[in-house]
């Protein structure tokens, strides 16, 4: 057979993600703190970006005045060889004919003004409040008032640095008496008097220590609670009947005393260095309408407002003089627009996944968690047509706020149980239901064989192994543990 060469023409098929593709995808997955420290620095970057800080409206300039370089915009589609339905998320957007490009629901943009304008310089409510003291200016203010002496002062602020987030002294104090050049003793002395500080049971070196002084603080520190103190395996064991012959007590007594020691403080240091709480901005809305439906919204103030500043580009578009500032302006020009509409589509996939988890979820939404239903991302992702890395990405670090509380989306997705009637049952509502019996126990107490017989003749097929699983989970004790417990009421 001869070789020869010749040209042919082939058309083939090939997945190609492009930058804009990666942008939109990976904005999909951010949560709200995330895509507005993002969006924040795409404005830095480009400057015909800005945020939306008031009804000022940016005229569009009229399309003689624009450069023909400047008329060209990403195409919603284009070339990209992506998957249809992944392509639709992650590039398709409502191209309007006004000057002002929006990023959000279509609804809540229809109306201006209304939340908090994205970039206010108003501070937040975190920043408003007075900082309270750490836990070093706490002991370094008494430090200064309860010892006079310049060089123990300098070991108290040694021994201080060295002291954990929980308050304990975890250092050996002879490399520190080695450091300082000075008497092990005196290390030891100061650190006792170290000890008397406010909060009670500073300085301990371990559990047993931390305690007593904060019952010698109380004056409780007797020779029964000694004893009971050197012993906390056998009260964490709840070994009733060997302490109460140790410390040479009564049960009465020996309940009064655990119920001393359960009110005192392990780490007194977690008193201090507490940030402010952030409290969890929900991404979307739920709200119940009369007519017995729902309401799904996205929350206007966590979507960031963009603008394209059409007027700024067209002016220096105009001005451009050589063919690097014009691919450089129209670059810039098409990474906004593709920003814009990649926020638009995230929100827009938000709330689609977002109305099909309700729809999915009404059981639990109206009843409780009881009627959860089993539910894996497949589920939605076969609803809404879309690919189920999408789904993963959107309910990844987003928050419904529901008549119930706020919850992550994928707090909806549970595993199913087998049931003896064939309707499958959520994991979280038997793992509800579990608790639900061992809160409500009385005189029996129910073992785990006990709670699957229990949970068979609701129809739940469980495993006894499954049972111990979620109650370890849960961080419920044994039957025989809470047996033990109920005995000693501790």
């Amino acid at each position: 057979m001869a070789l020869t060469q010749r040209l042919d023409l082939r058309q083939s098929q090939a997945l190609v993600m492009t930058p804009q593709l990666q942008q939109a995808i990976k904005l999909l997955q951010l949560s709200n703190l995330e895509l507005a420290a993002y969006v924040e620095n795409e404005i830095e970057q480009n400057p015909l970006l800005e945020p939306d800080e008031g009804p000022a409206e940016i005229d569009r300039p009229a399309e003689s005045e624009a450069p023909a370089e400047a008329a060209e915009e990403p195409s919603a589609g284009g070339d990209t060889g992506l998957d249809p339905v992944e392509a639709w998320h992650a590039v398709a957007g409502s191209e309007g004919e006004g000057n002002l490009d929006y990023a959000g629901d279509p609804a809540a943009w229809s109306t201006r003004g209304g939340g908090a304008a994205y970039g206010d310089d108003l501070p937040g409510l975190d920043q408003t409040l007075a900082r309270p003291p750490t836990l070093r200016e706490h002991l370094i203010e008494q430090l200064g008032v309860e010892l006079d002496d310049p060089a123990d002062r300098l070991i108290g602020t040694h021994l201080i640095d060295l002291l954990d987030d929980a308050g304990y002294l975890t250092a050996d104090l002879k490399p520190v008496a080695d450091l300082l050049g000075c008497d092990l003793a005196r290390v030891e002395a100061t650190l006792q008097r170290l000890q008397c500080f406010d909060p009670a049971g500073i300085f301990a070196r371990n559990l047993a220590e931390c305690l007593r002084l904060q019952l010698q603080e109380r004056d409780r520190f007797d020779p029964a609670m000694q004893i009971l103190i050197e012993h906390l395996p056998l009260l964490a064991s709840r070994d009733a009947a060997q302490l109460m012959r140790l410390c040479r007590v009564d049960a009465a007594d020996l309940t009064q005393m655990v119920a001393e020691i359960k009110a005192l403080n392990p780490k007194p240091g977690l008193a201090f260095d507490k940030a402010a709480a952030e409290p969890i901005m929900p991404d979307v809305l739920l709200r119940p309408l009369a007519g017995g439906s729902w309401a799904v919204e996205l929350n206007s103030e966590n979507l960031p407002r963009v603008l394209v500043n059409n007027r700024y580009y067209a002016e220096v578009a105009g001005a451009a003089k050589n063919k690097a500032e014009k691919e450089y302006i129209s670059e810039r020009y098409q990474s906004a627009n593709w920003l814009v509409k990649a926020l638009h589509q995230r929100a827009t996939t938000i709330l689609k996944v977002a109305r099909e988890i309700v729809r999915q979820q009404e059981g639990f939404l109206r009843h409780g968690v009881q009627h959860l239903r089993p539910l894996v991302l497949r589920d939605i992702a076969s609803a809404i047509e879309m690919h189920e890395s999408t789904v993963s990405r959107v309910t990844t670090n987003k928050y419904m706020m529901t008549p119930r509380g706020i919850y992550e989306l994928k707090y909806f997705f549970t595993s199913s149980i087998a049931s003896a009637s064939g309707e499958a049952h959520s994991a979280e509502a038997v793992r509800f239901r579990i608790r639900s019996l061992i809160e409500a126990e009385a005189a029996e107490v129910l073992s785990d064989d006990r709670i699957v017989e229990i949970l068979m003749k609701e129809g739940v097929d469980i495993a006894r192994r499954t049972i111990a699983k979620y109650r370890e989970a849960m961080h419920i004790p044994s039957s025989v543990q809470r047996r033990r417990d109920k005995v000693m009421q501790f």
